[in-house]
């Protein structure tokens, strides 16, 4: 345990308790986990409400960063103003076309729209066959 203890004292002098993500015990260093990188390597689905033209922007940079899977309401708009609707949309859609992305409706009011990892599946559209092994 004596060993503990010079590992300890060694530690002590690097790292103070006033360090904010450094907590000292008595047998034990503990570290706060830096979570940023992990979670930035995740997917994430976001619901977001297009209530007027301006809120693209904060839709267009989901898309650009290309973690995030889009569900769009854009009933309220919708209601409000067919022109500014159509303007977002073709806004959203050439945000999509760029990142290789995918954006389908479901229904009449909501939109999702997907990173180009995924794809949206359409009823009429058949599955991608697997490529059949060769045999020698």
């Amino acid at each position: 345990m004596s060993n503990w203890g010079e590992v300890k004292k060694k530690l002590g002098s690097v790292f103070t308790s006033s360090d904010s993500d450094v907590e000292l015990g008595e047998d034990y260093v503990e570290l706060e986990a830096d979570l940023g990188a992990e979670s930035k390597s995740k997917v994430m689905v976001k619901p977001f409400t297009l209530n007027k033209y301006e809120d693209i922007k904060e839709i267009l940079n989901a898309i650009r960063e290309g973690r995030t899977i889009s569900i769009l309401n854009i009933a309220p708009l919708k209601e409000k103003d067919l022109t500014e609707l159509k303007r977002a949309i073709d806004k959203v859609k050439k945000t999509v076309d760029a990142s290789e992305g995918d954006i389908a409706g479901f229904g009449e009011n909501w939109l999702v729209i997907t990173p180009s990892f995924a794809k949206v599946w359409r009823p009429n559209q058949e599955p991608t066959p697997e490529p059949e092994p060769e045999t020698f």
